[in-house]
């Protein structure tokens, strides 16, 4: 079931354990049992700290608890085979029940630990999903941190009727405590905030209480990543306030034109991008956004920027970089069924609908790859394009044609998603020749139409805005307010791209060190003023 490759990389991994762990599996007849056997006593055979029993009385089958064998409390389970994007979540359950220390942050680990009452999760991903591992890794580290948590972690293809009868048609989907709690991408600070209620009090004292900084970078994509670094390399007290690091290269899957790296996949990156911070003193805020800009009077002063949990943070020059953001149809019925068939990430959500129909809306780049993507997986797609033609390029065109099981509608214009009140069930469309309004039904919804700067949260603070919402900057990156700077997808900047985003941020970054080199601090001229005054007086 491992290559040689990746059993080397496993029997390296499980020589870290420290304690010895049991693995306890519950299995059934079908074939994904006998998978669940194979990779439990693979990973047995491995390493002498790790033992594989499979009597377990789970109803879910087949599933396995993985525990400490000194401690059967200290457990986390997982249903199905974790492997795909999540064989790192389960190397990592395998450390972290061995008594391995994870690498997080010791106020994230103690905050788990200092957490009262029962939590009992259970967590529905796909192989497919990049967005799963980061919910899984946290509630796995939180089972096994905590003795009043636990979770289970479903591998939702295989137990596609449970999927069904729950509602789950987006992963990731967390239930506690048997209703449905939360759905997309969350780390574990994110889940904490949610559960640990005074947690947001907590950050919002402790941010506010920091002093004044030099720069502060707001977002934490390509762009707010490579400004923080290159101001840091400069010498100067470096913030980052973001959501989270990497933006939305975290819902990227496959990225190869990104130079010199031929290939490499958006968590990948991401990861990568917020180890490359951690190698400086910036001192990383998140997760956290921005709800108010309030400029400095003059070069030199302060600007504030007030975070969504009250916080507000000082700094001589600001970076803008908040990026963008997937737009929406504004369709009737389109917010009521998110989550419940109407998906933006075919990676992700795509497995859920084996064998159904789908729609995918949108003709660009996007639109035709993810349609592509589902046509392995799904019953039909219908691609629909507003535009008279599609806009992808021509190679990706072709591909989409060759599939049987897809049909392409263009100048058409989605005007509703339809469901049932717990799940779609199609969608009408108008012809925007003839205007005659048409159904289609189907079980899913996938919606790829481009983006929507993240600027709302800007507007009446005097800061220039195109027509579109996007900051608007000069050639140095920046805009109409002085010691401002912006870059990345929030901008005029016509292509959006990683690397572009890097770049743009790194020039904004410059920029900023040039503005704090020729423009003295104003509180410290009326503080040294105010002291030569008392001096002579």
């Amino acid at each position: 079931m491992l290559d040689a490759n990746l059993k080397q990389q496993l029997q390296q991994y499980l020589g870290m354990l420290r304690e010895p762990i049991e693995l306890v599996a519950s299995l059934g007849d079908g074939a994904k049992s006998a998978e669940t056997r194979d990779l439990l006593t693979t990973i047995a055979d491995l390493s002498d700290k790790v033992t594989a029993r499979f009597d377990g009385d789970n109803a879910r089958r087949p599933s396995f608890v993985i525990r400490r064998a000194a401690d059967h409390d200290v457990a986390v389970t997982f249903a199905g085979v974790p492997l795909g994007h999540e064989f790192t979540s389960l190397v990592l359950a395998l450390l972290w029940a061995g008594g391995h220390p994870p690498k997080v942050d010791d106020k994230l680990v103690q905050q788990v630990r200092d957490l009262s009452g029962r939590h009992d999760f259970e967590m529905y991903f796909s192989l497919s999903c990049h967005n799963c591992p980061d919910v899984v890794q946290a509630l796995t580290l939180m089972s096994l941190f905590n003795k009043g948590v636990t979770a289970t972690l479903i591998e939702g293809g295989a137990f596609q009727d449970e999927v069904e009868s729950r509602g789950v048609m987006a992963v990731p989907a967390v239930f506690k405590d048997g209703a449905m709690w939360a759905s997309g991408r969350m780390g574990l600070e994110d889940i904490l905030a949610k559960v640990d209620t005074a947690a947001s009090a907590r950050q919002a004292e402790e941010m506010g209480a920091m002093d004044p900084f030099e720069a502060l970078v707001v977002g934490g994509g390509p762009a707010g990543a490579a400004a923080s670094i290159y101001l840091a390399r400069k010498g100067f007290r470096t913030g980052i306030a973001a959501d989270r690091i990497g933006g939305q290269v975290l819902d990227t899957m496959g990225i190869e034109n990104f130079i010199a790296t031929s290939y490499t996949e958006g968590p990948k990156l991401s990861a990568q991008i917020e180890a490359h911070i951690g190698d400086y003193a910036i001192n990383v805020l998140k997760p956290v956004r921005a709800a108010k800009l309030i400029p400095a009077t003059q070069p030199g002063a302060y600007h504030t920027v007030e975070l969504d949990n009250g916080a507000k943070l000082k700094a001589r020059s600001l970076i803008l970089a908040t990026g963008a953001r997937w737009r929406s149809l504004g369709v009737p019925g389109e917010a009521e069924y998110q989550t419940k068939g109407v998906a933006y990430c075919p990676h992700c959500d795509g497995p859920l609908f084996k064998g159904k129909r789908v729609a995918v809306i949108g003709g660009g780049n996007s639109g035709v790859e993810a349609a592509i993507d589902l046509a392995n997986i799904v019953g039909h797609v219908t691609l629909i394009e507003f535009d008279t033609q599609l806009r992808a390029d021509q190679v990706l065109q072709d591909k989409l044609r060759s599939f049987a099981n897809v049909n392409i509608l263009v100048n058409a214009q989605t005007t509703a998603i339809t469901g049932d009140g717990e799940k779609v069930n199609g969608l009408t469309w108008k012809d925007r020749a003839s205007g005659e309004e048409q159904t289609v039904e189907l079980e899913g919804v996938f919606v790829q139409i481009g983006l929507v700067p993240n600027t709302e949260w800007l507007k009446d603070t005097g800061l220039e805005l195109s027509r579109h919402g996007e900051i608007v900057i000069d050639e140095r990156g920046g805009t109409n307010l002085p010691g401002v700077f912006a870059a990345g997808d929030a901008t005029v900047v016509p292509y959006k791209q990683i690397v572009i985003a890097m770049g743009e941020g790194s020039k904004a970054a410059l920029s900023a060190f040039d503005y704090l080199i020729r423009n003295e601090p104003i509180e410290e001229i009326s503080q040294a003023a105010a002291t030569h005054e008392a001096q002579v007086a």
